[in-house]
């Protein structure tokens, strides 16, 4: 049996659904971008003109040189880095063993550029762990998690949303060292963090994380998320209930009381969730 071509209504229909898909893709795209502090584009380069064959006539002969003797060529291996210790401790840590084994650390290319190791802040027996992405200006200058304009929102949002203080929860960064001009964490920077923030969570063992932003749900989740479409919906880190979120430094670029709304409602489902069997 033939199938019936499709009427102009239906037609007209399938290109309105494919239209309302497009812009849906594009504003979440757009999302996207202003949360990782994107707001514009560098114009694409206008094409180059063909350049013209390139004339036939032979390159000239290079000069003869002799070749070095193997005494010359051998040359001494440049100096290397001390290695810098595998952090080792016991199954349920302290914050202070996690943090001597951090030590000074030179494990990655962030540490030529920082002032400060921003290790983390509040109770080390919280019910509630904040997770953020890296150290601001402020942050490396100060040596604390959370201190700049982003770090006063959500300190609002924690003491008069949720009625409780900032020194009730405990806040971290998936890496210690601010990144340069606040980009995002490469992916070697966020490996050599990462033992040291799943020790953090050793040694306070939340009932409940909470991830700011999409660079620290993508690391919790181990893929690269969409931050629009998973924020609010329940995940799970290491057997931990695991809620994403918004970056408190996004809803500063993009202030909606939409936005405002939504990350209000995962930071109480989150304080819920401590409460869940008491």
């Amino acid at each position: 049996m033939t199938s019936r071509p499709a009427t102009p209504t239906e037609a007209s229909r399938d290109s309105s659904a494919e239209l309302l898909s497009i812009i849906d893709s594009a504003r979440e795209f757009l999302v996207e971008c202003a949360e990782e502090g994107i707001d514009a584009f560098e114009p694409l380069a206008p094409a180059q003109p063909a350049r013209p064959p390139l004339a036939t006539a032979p390159f000239p002969k290079p000069a003869e040189r002799s070749l070095p003797s193997r005494a010359e060529s051998r040359s001494e291996p440049a100096p290397t880095a001390p290695a810098m210790p595998t952090p080792q401790w016991p199954d349920r840590p302290t914050l202070e063993q996690v943090r001597e084994q951090l030590g000074d650390c030179t494990r990655c290319e962030l540490c030529a550029g920082r002032k400060s190791i921003v290790f983390g802040s509040g109770n080390p027996n919280a019910d509630l762990m904040f997770i953020g992405e890296g150290p601001g200006q402020q942050e490396d200058e100060q040596g604390l998690p959370f201190v700049g304009p982003a770090g006063e929102l959500l300190t609002s949002m924690i003491e008069k949303g949720l009625g409780i203080s900032r020194s009730d929860v405990y806040i971290s960064n998936i890496v210690k060292c601010r990144p340069p001009k606040n980009r995002n964490p490469l992916p070697a920077e966020v490996s050599a963090c990462q033992p040291f923030l799943d020790g953090q969570i050793d040694a306070v063992r939340p009932k409940v994380l909470v991830s700011l932003g999409k660079p620290a749900a993508s690391l919790l989740l181990g893929r690269d998320v969409a931050i629009t479409r998973i924020r609010g919906s329940w995940q799970s880190y290491r057997g931990i209930p695991l809620m994403p979120t918004l970056h408190p430094a996004f809803i500063l670029r993009q202030y909606t009381l939409e936005n405002r709304r939504l990350v209000w409602e995962d930071f109480k489902a989150a304080l819920a969730r401590t409460r869940e069997g008491t």
